[in-house]
């Protein structure tokens, strides 16, 4: 029987610290990093996705960063290729493969068999749907969506077209809804001796820690990002120009609305986005949760997690450098 390949899991909200502590674990297990982030897939997008900088690696081989541009497609599955790619390939440079982000499908994609992504394509349903989004609204195939798969349309935020399109493409193509196909979700991957770390605190002070970093985003550039997007060519109607930082700020640039509409959408959207991240995380009954509340730095947070993955995954000398 083939062994398993040990994989360090550390998924949490959007803002909660997990790029800070991830980096820290990887550098006291002779780690490396792939991102589990739909948004910093993405070329030329940096400040909005809150992209990790080189200076903030500390040496340590991030993948998974910087990988497609604006306008190109990028599935779960494709995420789960290549990624995958990186698993096998960290880990037989005898390091520890720590995968790190906030997008629920991505990081299943890995521990879970995920049958729908199975389903072919169906070219005419897509620009079916996407036609219609274009002269009715993204909302009206939500709406369709809600009448076919309601507990499909719970998990797919109404602004991803995407997903949208491809949940009513899998049940128009097979008569049952991506749901169904969800059940295989809780279906281990065995290829994986997988430990999944849930990063958590207080929902006040999350809260807090994300308006504080929209802000910063602002600072840093956001604006003059959107707009250099813009000028290159990747309109608002690219699923990448769909992500929260971007949807907003390209109304004030169109002069629909004013900046402090635009920032408190912002931080509105983030933090309804950081809720729907935590209900999602909740549901996975092997994950171990640290909430940060408890700890007084991140050195006590990744000491924890150090010894709670070395206890979980029996790494041995050898995985040390």
């Amino acid at each position: 029987m083939p062994k398993k390949i040990p994989l360090c899991i550390i998924a949490g909200p959007t803002a909660v610290g997990k790029t800070d502590i991830s980096i820290s674990v990887a550098e006291n297990l002779n780690g490396e990093i792939i991102s589990a982030d739909s948004m910093q897939i993405y070329k030329y997008m940096d400040i909005g996705t809150a992209k990790v900088k080189f200076e903030e690696m500390k040496n340590i081989p991030h993948y998974m960063i910087d990988i497609v541009y604006p306008d190109e497609e990028f599935s779960v599955a494709d995420y789960k290729k290549r990624a995958k790619y990186y698993i096998n390939k960290i880990d037989q440079n005898n390091k520890l493969p720590i995968v790190t982000g906030g997008t629920g499908f991505y990081i299943n994609s890995l521990i879970y068999n995920l049958s729908f992504t199975e389903v072919p394509s169906n070219q005419e349903l897509r620009n079916k749907y996407d036609l219609l989004c274009k002269n009715y609204g993204m909302e009206y195939i939500y709406e369709e969506l809600k009448k076919v798969d309601v507990s499909s349309a719970k998990r797919i935020n109404p602004n991803d077209k995407k997903r949208i399109i491809r949940a009513l493409e899998i049940y128009y193509t097979t008569g049952k809804p991506m749901s169904y196909y969800y059940k295989d979700f809780r279906k281990r991957n065995n290829s994986y001796n997988a430990v999944i770390i849930g990063i958590t605190m207080d929902r006040e002070k999350l809260y807090k820690r994300i308006n504080k970093r929209v802000e910063k985003m602002i600072e840093e550039g956001l604006i003059e990002e959107v707009n250099t997007l813009l000028k290159m060519g990747y309109g608002p109607e690219l699923v990448s120009m769909q992500g929260i930082g971007y949807k907003e700020i390209i109304p004030y640039l169109k002069g629909k609305t004013t900046l402090e509409n635009a920032i408190s959408s912002i931080k509105t959207n983030s933090r309804r986005y950081a809720k729907r991240q935590l209900t999602w995380f909740r549901r996975e009954k092997n994950i171990e949760w640290v909430n940060l509340d408890n700890y007084k730095s991140i050195e006590e947070v990744s000491d924890h997690i150090i010894k709670y993955v070395i206890n979980k995954l029996n790494l041995n000398k050898n995985k040390e450098g």
